[in-house]
C-alpha cells in the first residue's frame, strides 16, 4: 500500500499530512490511511489533539478522485456501501461520530469538493491568506454528499452555502473569515507554527474537559433549548459523566485556589 498520508507524533499533538500529489485526491485507499490515523488520535490516551494538513502551498484536497470513479475502481450509487472507506466514513473524519478529541485544520491551498468536506469534519480551521474553497460538483451530475450539503448551511448563512452548491461560487480566505467558517487566515509561512501553538494550548487542557465539548454539541445539536439541557443531565454522555467525577477537575479548581498551574492527568 502505497503511503498517501504522513502521520507525526509531537509530543501530545498528532500531525497528519496528505500527501498524494498532484492535487491529493482522495480514494479508498487513502481514506482508509485517514481513518487509520484519526483512529490513532482517538485511541492513544497519550494523544489530546490532532493538526490535519498537507503538503505544499498549492492544494490541500481537489477531493474525491474521480479518476478512480471513472475507471469503474470506485461507484457513485451507494458508494457509502459498496467500498470500506475507513474508519470514520470518507477521508476519516466525515462522519466519526466518537472522536472526542480536537482536530485543527490548516488549510495550506485550494480546499476543493471533498476536500472541502474533510476540512468542515474539523473543528478548527486556520488557513493561508491565498486559500479559496469550492464545491465543484454540480456541472458533474452530482452533490457534494460527504459532508458538504450536511454541515455547510449550519456554518454560513444558508442562501451563500446555496450559491456554492449551485452557482459553484469559490469563496476565498477572507470572505469564509467573514462569514464565520474558518477562524483564522495567516500567510503561508506561518500556518503550521500558528496551528501548533493551538494544540499546544489545547494539549495543556484537562483531556476529559476537552473532550466532553465534543461529545455534547454532538448530542444536542439541533436540539431545542430545554431538551438539550434534559440531555446533559440524563443522556448517554460517558466521557462528561467521567468528567465531572474526575481527578482533573478537583486537580483545577485546586490549582485555581492555590494560584499555581494545574497539572492534568487525563482522568
Amino acid at each position: 500500500m502505497t503511503k498517501s498520508v504522513e502521520v507525526t507524533r509531537n509530543g501530545h499533538v498528532l500531525e497528519v499530512k496528505l500527501n498524494k500529489p498532484k492535487v491529493n485526491a482522495i480514494d479508498i485507499e487513502m481514506s482508509q490511511q485517514l481513518g487509520a490515523a484519526f483512529a490513532e488520535l482517538r485511541d492513544d490516551p497519550e494523544l489530546r489533539v490532532g493538526i490535519l494538513t498537507a503538503e505544499g502551498s498549492k492544494i490541500f484536497s481537489a477531493g474525491w478522485d474521480l479518476k478512480a470513479l471513472n475507471s469503474g475502481e470506485t461507484q457513485l450509487d451507494n458508494w457509502w456501501e459498496t467500498a470500506d472507506y475507513g474508519d470514520g466514513g470518507f477521508a476519516g473524519l466525515t462522519e466519526n461520530w466518537n472522536l472526542n478529541k480536537p482536530v485543527i485544520a490548516a488549510l495550506n491551498g485550494l480546499v476543493i469538493g471533498g476536500g472541502f468536506e474533510l476540512a468542515l469534519g474539523c473543528d478548527l480551521l486556520i488557513a493561508a491568506d491565498h486559500v479559496e474553497f469550492g464545491l465543484p460538483e454540480m456541472p458533474l451530475g452530482m452533490v457534494p454528499d460527504a459532508g458538504a450539503i450536511q454541515r455547510l448551511p449550519r456554518r454560513i448563512p444558508h442562501n451563500i452555502a446555496m450559491e456554492m452548491f449551485l452557482l459553484g461560487r469559490r469563496m476565498t480566505a477572507e470572505d469564509a473569515a467573514r462569514y464565520g467558517l474558518i477562524n483564522k487566515i495567516v500567510p503561508y509561512d506561518d500556518l503550521m507554527s500558528e496551528a501548533r501553538v493551538w494544540a499546544d494550548q489545547l494539549a495543556q487542557s484537562a483531556p476529559l474537559a476537552l473532550q466532553t465539548v465534543k461529545e455534547l454539541l454532538r448530542s444536542i445539536e439541533c436540539v431545542p433549548l430545554e431538551n438539550a439541557f434534559a440531555t446533559m443531565r440524563t443522556g448517554d454522555l460517558p466521557t462528561y459523566r467521567a468528567m465531572l467525577k474526575s481527578e482533573d477537575a478537583k486537580e483545577g479548581v485546586q490549582a485555581f485556589v492555590e494560584k499555581r498551574a494545574p497539572v492534568f492527568k487525563g482522568k
